[in-house]
């Protein structure tokens, strides 16, 4: 594992370009977006520096060998003679997850997940765990034993500060993309007017001040082999931010939200830059300065609120800023294109929807408004 490998970096389905553009902006070797991702070929530190710098990456995946299995026991045999010992540690707790196809020879998950797990347990000594945080992930494919391992941990959206979300919250990877979707690059003001716990606020807060958004977390590559802390933290340490006299923006009819989306800005270092309000979309009132971005994730009608009465708020949505948001761009994340449609807004031609929360959403964007 010295030499260059492949790094898998994951996304939900339709957001890899934005996490594309992201990966050449941060400097990773030859990154290709493939479904449901990017890939590149890097080292150890490119690990941990894709998990510690990249907003978009929903978590990393490091490719750490394969070989050819046409049956059980050879894929016994195989795993035993793999040199886990170069990545795994014995003392820390692994889990393995499989996943194969009806093509292969081998085609039962389960017994191929067993076969590894006692391998790795009998051969390294490190004990299985369903709980660990360190996962092997598995992928049989023209029977081909791909071994990947997840060097994120728990999924890159959680950055380590958010203690409250409201229902239906939009993930911050899935934020970060969106927000990279709509040309934001830190240097606008934006202003989600149904914020919630104040997601998209937050990340454009931090976009604009230069945090790095894995900056309070830990994550699974600190416990395998040869990790250094010393150059993580160094890493943290020295990293750049800066001042910004932008201003963000988020407000909501319900009072407790704007309360845990203070909260939230707080504890992400970004308060002084946000403003939270709790009025209605119809009380909005644009900020004062320079134009930027909306951007709102309204709710659809397949699980908060009945449709019907959403196109009431919708229009009242598309109302306001018609009226009061010229020069400003929107940007509007739905699953429902009659609801879009409902706003009266002049939509420009859309890109791929995104699965999120069981549905498919669509990122609908204005030009400047008249």
């Amino acid at each position: 594992m010295s030499e260059p490998f492949e790094i898998f970096l994951g996304t939900q389905p339709g957001l890899e370009p934005y996490l594309l553009a992201e990966a050449e902006e941060a400097g990773f070797p030859s990154p290709v977006a493939v479904g449901g991702g990017v890939t590149f070929e890097g080292t150890w530190e490119d690990v941990w520096r894709a998990n510690l710098t990249l907003r978009c990456a929903a978590r990393v995946l490091a490719r750490i060998g394969n070989f050819r299995a046409l049956h059980l026991a050879q894929l016994d045999k195989r795993a035993r003679k793999f040199p886990w010992g170069e990545v795994l540690r014995p003392d820390v707790p692994f889990r393995v997850e499989v996943v194969t196809g009806k093509r292969n020879k081998i085609y039962h998950a389960g017994a191929a997940q067993e076969r590894i797990e006692r391998a790795i347990t009998e051969e390294l000594g490190a004990p299985v765990s369903p709980e660990a945080l360190v996962v092997l992930k598995v992928r049989i494919e023209d029977d081909m034993v791909i071994l990947s391992v997840d060097t994120s941990g728990e999924a890159l959206h959680k950055r380590g500060f958010k203690a409250g979300v409201g229902k239906a919250p939009m993930r911050e990877t899935m934020a970060a993309s969106f927000l990279r979707a709509c040309g934001y690059d830190g240097a606008e003001p934006v202003l989600d007017p149904m914020c919630g716990s104040g997601t998209f606020v937050i990340e454009a807060a931090e976009m604009a001040r230069g945090l790095l958004p894995g900056r309070a977390r830990s994550f699974a590559f600190e416990h395998l082999v040869g990790f250094d802390p010393e150059p993580l933290q160094n890493f943290k340490t020295q990293a750049p931010t800066w001042d910004t006299d932008v201003q963000f923006y988020g407000s909501d009819r319900n009072v407790n939200v704007i309360r845990m989306a203070k909260d939230n800005a707080e504890r992400a270092g970004v308060a002084d830059l946000c403003q939270f309000k709790p009025v209605s979309v119809s009380e909005i009132e644009c900020p004062e300065g320079a134009p930027g971005l909306v951007i709102v994730n309204p709710p659809y009608g397949a699980r908060i609120g009945k449709k019907k009465d959403l196109y009431a708020l919708y229009g009242a949505f598309g109302e306001v800023m018609r009226a009061r948001f010229s020069g400003w761009r929107v940007g509007m994340i739905t699953s429902d294109a009659q609801l879009a449609k409902a706003t009266g807004l002049p939509w420009l031609p859309t890109g791929a929807p995104v699965a999120h929360g069981g549905l498919k959403v669509t990122l609908f964007q204005t030009a400047a408004l008249p």
